[in-house]
């Protein structure tokens, strides 16, 4: 299809491009709240464009089984993907996505911090583009915690998280102390559960690629998760993810929520949430290791080599991912629920400062993780709350299974992590890291 170009500014930053004939482009996404009001903008680059889009919008889990496969099987089902830092370099590296570095001058990515950019390029290449980044911090409630005569420091450690839930849980009126993830997954419970081994000073592999997880430091981890949550959790504390945990700490059962800064924009939103007025933030808690807490993680928009409207693909993303449609975000839909951690110019943008007073603590706690350095002990990936090699995916999800039946009272802790010893040493073995 032969595609017109008639800029307009800065104010349309991908160009207003018309064509012989409209096209229809299909965006697999996640659904969560920034891709929800992703969809809900929309229709304004279709009036622009004349194009239009159909919308996959799917649970995380669900969404990295059906892009995964499609994109490995040269399905081209999508046109757009939704992917993270994880996948990026590792497909980018396969020839699976198309390069994204020639959008027009006003798309200015020197505004995007350089490590999001280096997290998403192979050799100089990028292969995705940010909708947004984040790490974790700690949300808490400071209405319980002032009536209960707390005080939250600003570095929590674990045996003082552990402290806090226990004094704030109130089982009998739906008021639990603290809420983590718990869904199986190697993004949902185990984003969450190796950011904890890392402060406890555990790594998944050492320097010669041998499964670390019957490990003393795994023990320790796990064991506390297990018995914090299911002392102070909710109850089904198994199934929640991301999203459920939102919701629980949204409506205002949750004392304290250990997750990703993104979170914040939904949880300060008075038209989303209970507690926007009651809400308060601190650092990721630590305990052995105190400089490993947070994770860093992009939610990002690339384009399978697939997809036969690339040209098209590509302006949506180049408009999705501008200076300016985090403006339309903030104009449109609000302040607090800007697309975060991506742009410099989102955090000179004075609306974002004045409603957002997380700002700038999401913008610190991004720029200072470390993805070439994630634990204490040498090791020889990449990657914080996950590891950078294409076997990964599949290894943290097995994992993760188990480590969600241990919080089940399936199993042991110990039995649990046996098994995921077991199963990632063969998986290793079989993907030929070990001999």
């Amino acid at each position: 299809m032969r595609l017109r170009y008639a800029c307009a500014g800065v104010a349309m930053v991908a160009c207003t491009a018309t064509a012989a004939s409209a096209a229809t482009i299909t965006v697999a996404t996640v659904n969560n709240s920034q891709m929800i009001d992703m969809q809900r903008l929309a229709p304004k680059w279709e009036q622009q464009t004349g194009n239009k889009i159909n919308w996959v919008v799917l649970e995380e889990n669900v969404l990295r089984q059906r892009v995964t496969t499609d994109i490995a099987t040269k399905g081209g089902q999508f046109d757009i993907v939704t992917i993270g830092s994880y996948e990026t370099p590792i497909w980018g590296k396969q020839g699976w996505l198309a390069t994204l570095n020639d959008f027009p001058a006003a798309y200015d990515y020197n505004d995007i911090y350089q490590n999001v950019r280096d997290a998403l390029s192979v050799n100089g290449k990028l292969y995705s583009v940010p909708f947004y980044a984040e790490s974790s911090f700690t949300m808490y409630r400071k209405d319980l915690f002032e009536k209960a005569g707390l005080t939250m420091p600003e570095h929590p450690t674990y045996t003082q998280i552990e402290q806090f839930a226990a004094k704030l849980t109130d089982k009998a009126h739906q008021q639990y102390g603290i809420c983590l993830r718990g869904k199986p997954g190697w993004g949902e419970n185990m984003a969450y559960v190796d950011t904890l081994v890392n402060t406890f000073g555990g790594r998944w592999f050492d320097m010669k690629w041998q499964p670390q997880l019957d490990s003393k430091e795994w023990h320790d981890a796990v064991t506390y998760y297990v018995n914090l949550m299911n002392k102070y959790g909710p109850p089904g504390a198994a199934s929640n993810g991301f999203n459920e945990n939102r919701a629980l700490f949204a409506t205002g059962h949750c004392a304290i929520w250990v997750d990703a800064t993104s979170a914040a924009g939904a949880i300060y939103d008075k038209s989303d949430s209970q507690v926007y007025d009651k809400t308060a933030f601190v650092a990721s808690p630590t305990a052995a290791v105190t400089n490993v807490s947070g994770w860093f993680w992009a939610w990002t928009l690339a384009v399978p080599q697939t997809s036969r409207q690339i040209p098209v693909a590509k302006q949506f993303l180049a408009w999705a991912t501008s200076k300016e449609y985090v403006k339309l975000v903030g104009q449109n839909i609000g302040w607090t629920v800007l697309p975060p951690g991506t742009r410099k110019s989102t955090y000179a943008t004075p609306e974002y400062i004045k409603a957002a007073p997380f700002a700038k603590a999401v913008e610190a706690a991004i720029l200072a993780t470390d993805l070439n350095h994630p634990t204490a002990q040498p090791v020889p990936y990449i990657g914080i709350q996950y590891v950078a090699i294409p076997e990964f995916q599949a290894i943290g999800t097995q994992v993760g299974q188990f480590v969600a039946a241990a919080l089940a009272g399936q199993t042991s802790v110990d039995d649990a992590l046996k098994q995921a010893q077991a199963a990632t040493l063969s998986a290793m073995q079989q993907a030929g890291y070990l001999q």
